[in-house]
């Protein structure tokens, strides 16, 4: 009896000590780093009357950098999810001189400071930079503009998609698409009815973290948006402005609305990935 016990014992041994330890230690880390800071704007935001906030939330300006934000997060998110699919399927499925360089100018924009990428931006596609000049006499002007703002969180976006869809792209049996390709299935098909269901929910996974830092992003924006009220002023912005101007309520207000309006959105993202995981199954 002693010899089974012992092994069992020794089979319940976890390299990791026991759960209540780690989730006490997970729940501390994530009050300190998450709940707490919500906790501070929440708690600040109960000196605002409904009629302060209300009047903030509807203000114009308030709505044209919601508009801007959250659009061009969104087209941004979107083309990433396009692009960081070409650039995971190119790297795990090619071998090409200089991969491993390329694989690794995917994570600069985790190592580049925000302001930097924005400075860089602003340089190349303003009317006298280098891309800038060639686009201007077509008509097309990309600083200062929201496609200037969408081109700048594609940039910091499209390391969340690569890196979410590469690994599961490495992991798939491409014996799959081998015995696709041998019942008459052609390159197109045979990926849209194998390969697309599975790097469909890491897609999701990326689209909503670039999404989600696209919101948020202020460093790389704030350079080449211009800040002009109404067109091209991010929400982030108009936050700094007001605390600039020592309105701490409207700063608060215009904060814990865009709280509310990213919370809205990942959970109807994380909605519909597990709704995707389900279906999958």
């Amino acid at each position: 009896m002693s010899a089974p016990t012992t092994a069992a014992r020794v089979s319940r041994r976890r390299v990791l000590p026991g759960f209540g330890l780690t989730m006490g230690y997970s729940v501390l880390y994530l009050s300190l780093v998450v709940l707490l800071p919500l906790s501070a704007l929440l708690f600040n935001s109960t000196g605002l009357s409904w009629d302060k906030f209300w009047s903030v939330a509807t203000d114009p300006r308030v709505l044209a950098s919601y508009r801007v934000s959250l659009g061009t997060a969104a087209a941004a998110a979107l083309v990433d999810s396009f692009l960081g699919l070409l650039l995971a399927w190119v790297l795990v499925r090619y071998d090409f001189p200089g991969k491993r360089l390329f694989d690794a100018l995917i994570d600069l924009p985790f190592a580049l400071p925000t302001a930097v990428a924005g400075v860089s931006l602003t340089a190349l596609y303003s009317q006298n930079g280098w891309i800038g000049s060639l686009l201007e006499p077509l008509g097309l002007k990309v600083a200062f503009t929201p496609l200037g703002i969408t081109l700048a969180l594609m940039f910091i976006g499209i390391p969340f998609v690569v890196r979410t869809v590469q690994p599961v792209l490495e992991d798939l049996d491409r014996d799959m698409e081998e015995a696709a390709a041998t019942l008459g299935a052609g390159r197109w098909r045979a990926f849209r009815t194998v390969v697309l269901p599975e790097l469909f929910p890491p897609l999701l996974t990326g689209f909503a973290l670039a999404f989600a830092r696209g919101i948020g992003e202020y460093g790389s924006v704030v350079f080449i948006s211009g800040n002009m009220p109404m067109r091209t002023e991010i929400a982030p912005l108009l936050i700094m402005s007001k605390l600039e101007q020592y309105d701490y309520a409207g700063a608060t207000a215009v904060a814990l609305l865009l709280l509310l309006l990213s919370f809205l959105m990942l959970l109807v993202i994380n909605t519909l990935q597990r709704w995707v995981h389900k279906s999958a199954k």
